[in-house]
């Protein structure tokens, strides 16, 4: 399985000092230098994170619109190696990702895979956690996530 992901998963799964959810689920994720510069600057890259250089320019599809420079390049890398998944929380990135075809999830995405492969034994107090950080959620994506985890909302 080809995953690409965006700085803001790994940030936030950093900062719950759970990144090696993304190893147990995807085994190796790949990034473009924008999101190692992003991400890694202050802190060490995982083995099984690999950085890989764009082959291609920017289409002029992902470069429209506000997307950051880690955003763009992750969704170019993902275009370009047929990415399986891309993870990614930003909302016009994830709309401007899903428009090119690509499959997307984020960081409640992540935990909730996590849960069902019983690698957590719940969401909520992470999710509680992440939002303690500044971290931004849609109210109701949280509910329906805790909702499919078997959690309680409240």
């Amino acid at each position: 399985m080809t995953v690409v992901s965006n700085s803001s998963p790994l940030i936030a799964l950093h900062h719950l000092e759970r990144v090696d959810l993304c190893a147990a689920l995807f085994a190796t994720v790949l990034i473009p230098p924008a999101v190692n510069h992003e991400t890694f600057q202050t802190r060490p890259r995982p083995v099984w994170i690999e950085v890989r250089p764009l082959a291609q320019p920017l289409s002029a599809l992902v470069l429209r619109g506000r997307l950051g420079a880690g955003e763009r390049e992750a969704i170019a890398l993902a275009v370009a190696l047929n990415a399986d998944l891309l993870l990614m929380d930003d909302a016009a990135a994830r709309r401007t990702a899903v428009g090119l075809g690509l499959r997307v999830i984020g960081t409640v995405g992540i935990l909730l895979r996590a849960k069902e492969r019983q690698l957590i034994s719940a969401i909520k107090p992470l999710i509680d956690q992440l939002l303690a950080f500044g971290f931004h959620a849609d109210e109701d994506l949280v509910a329906a996530v805790l909702r499919i985890a078997g959690e309680n909302a409240a």
